[in-house]
């Protein structure tokens, strides 16, 4: 008996399934929302030199606010007050001609900045002046948290492979948590970054183990399904987010009410199960046993687990794990492991590239910022829902590359839309984004199934680390159109198309059993059964022949 068909007679998509799910669903609404926070905590404000050193002397006494500026901070030319320059003496003159002679002396600010607080009370550049020379230091924490996200990916695939998805699940939760808080009584920029870094690191174990947790507890006609409403809790998280920021304009504060919510994911983790085909790959049948009675038992279908015991389950997997412990060296020591190592690092990489890519570059609609990023969240509602059409009616092979393949079109089309065509290039770049949201949930999916049990969590982490690298490096693909307006749209084009290509060399999951080994994966592990049988035969034969004798 195949583990799915055990699962299928317990209900492969019952009550228990639906509060794993729905317990996941929002445990990961702090990490999405950490991933939005650098939108706009790290926003820069208008700003201009204070001017408290020009007036030292109370000369400014009975000038008005606008007068005082005028002859204090020289005009740029869109008749805006310098962000990062001042007059080295007060220009009275310019009261009566506004003209500024080019001969007049400028310094840096000498007082530090003012700021223009009308939509934010505080944020990064406010709490510690990042700007002028200083401005990228804001914008670099997207990129530390990022970083940080790369390398938690990795590290918690192995860990939570070794020590199991519900321990590494609640250490994730709780140290994200204390990071995320520990970062808002922050005293300096460095000591922010740092613990962005590790909010980063360990807020990232919670969405690549309750991914794996929830496809490896449900049946094999539910995981497109599962699949779909699993990536909706990114959607769900990506509209709530803005309503939170729109009351709340204090960058500290802002990251408290994120970090937060996670307080309830870590009370509903008592009620998250451990996998139990990890269980039972890893020896633990008496433990798995226990699990699979508690979903029978939630589902209804307590009669099934009355007739299969402990001892039964170790032959549902067979494996030679024994105590050996697996490792990321394991996803490339066989050949067709090798491979789809290869092919689905190409792919996730390209996908985190591609979107990150789009959604940094996408036009704005003209609309504020807080309703744009609702916007942007809420485009991802059809374009997730009509990815499960696709998942049931073209398979995952399909629908990854011609997401894909789709997305390069896209990119393409907005390349010869003249700019100034703000109108047509904004739709284009829209339904590019859906299709590139089709591609990332797709992919999500796709790999999961596509890894054996024993290398899964493995697999899923060594991918989630190239994706956060393509994320990383998405804003500086953009950075490229100095050179040439359309250098950054051609590169993600011709990286979406090859993807394509790449996304298609894959195997078709459909319909098909979850690999538990590597022997699966490789096609070897009929032969292993066989063995095992004829061992056993012989055993018996051996056995039996003392007893014939006497």
């Amino acid at each position: 008996m195949k583990f799915e068909d055990l699962l299928s007679e317990i209900n492969g998509f019952g009550r228990f399934q639906k509060m794993v799910l729905c317990i996941n669903f929002f445990g990961r609404f702090s990490l999405a929302c950490h991933f939005l926070l650098g939108n706009f905590i790290a926003v820069i404000p208008s700003h201009h030199c204070s001017i408290s050193s020009l007036d030292a002397d109370e000369i400014f006494e009975n000038l008005t606010q606008e007068e005082r500026l005028t002859v204090s901070i020289p005009v740029q030319d869109d008749g805006t007050p310098a962000s990062c320059h001042m007059f080295s003496y007060p220009q009275f003159h310019l009261l009566s001609n506004s003209s500024s002679p080019s001969e007049v002396a400028l310094v840096q600010c000498q007082n530090g900045w003012e700021y223009d607080n009308s939509m934010f009370i505080s944020t990064l550049a406010t709490q510690w002046d990042l700007v002028c020379d200083k401005r990228a230091l804001s914008r670099l924490t997207t990129t530390i948290f990022f970083i940080g996200v790369m390398f938690g990916a990795a590290a918690f695939g192995s860990l939570s492979a070794m020590f199991g998805r519900k321990p590494m699940l609640l250490v994730s939760y709780m140290l994200g948590m204390g990071f995320g808080l520990c970062s808002t009584f922050s005293s300096s920029f460095v000591m922010f970054a740092v613990l962005r870094f590790f909010t980063g690191f360990t807020i990232t174990g919670s969405v690549i183990i309750s991914t794996i947790l929830n496809v490896e507890w449900v049946s094999i006609e539910h995981r497109k399904l599962v699949g779909v409403i699993d990536s909706l809790s990114w959607t769900f998280a990506f509209m709530s987010f803005p309503l939170i920021a729109y009351f709340i304009r204090e960058w500290r504060w802002l990251t408290v009410a994120i970090s937060l919510p996670t307080v309830t994911a870590i009370i509903t983790w008592w009620w998250v199960p451990e996998s139990a085909r990890w269980l039972i790959a890893n020896g633990r049948v008496d433990k798995a046993h226990y699990y699979l009675h508690k979903c029978a038992v939630m589902n209804r279908k307590q009669e099934v687990t009355v007739s299969i015991k402990p001892e039964n389950l170790a032959k549902i997997i067979v494996t030679d794990r024994g105590n050996r412990k697996y490792s990321y060296l394991d996803l490339v020591r066989t050949p067709k492991m090798r491979r789809l190592t290869l092919l689905t690092g190409i792919t996730w990489f390209a996908v985190a590239t591609v979107a990150y890519g789009i959604s940094f570059n996408i036009s704005s609609f003209g609309l504020n910022m807080y309703l744009t990023q609702f916007v942007y969240g809420a485009i991802e509602i059809p374009a997730k829902m009509s990815n499960y059409y696709l998942l049931d009616k073209f398979g995952t092979r399909v629908t990854q590359a011609g997401s894909l393949l789709f997305v390069g079109i896209s990119l393409m089309i907005n390349i010869f839309i003249p700019k100034d065509q703000w109108v047509g290039r904004t739709v284009v770049a829209v339904l590019g984004k859906g299709f590139a949201v089709a591609a990332f949930c797709t992919i999500v999916l796709y790999s999961s199934e596509l890894y054996p049990t024993v290398l899964r969590q493995n697999g899923m982490g060594y991918n989630s680390f190239l994706s956060r690298l393509g994320a990383c490096l998405a804003p500086l693909v953009l950075l490229l159109d100095s050179f040439w307006g359309h250098f950054s749209q051609t590169i993600l084009c011709s990286v979406a198309l090859i993807a394509s290509v790449v996304a298609w060399q894959l195997p078709e999951t459909r319909d098909r059993c979850l690999p538990e080994t590597i022997e699966d994966v490789e096609g070897t592990r009929k032969n292993l059964i066989k063995d095992h049988d004829k061992q056993e035969d012989e055993e018996k034969m051996t056995t039996n022949e003392p007893n014939e004798d006497h």
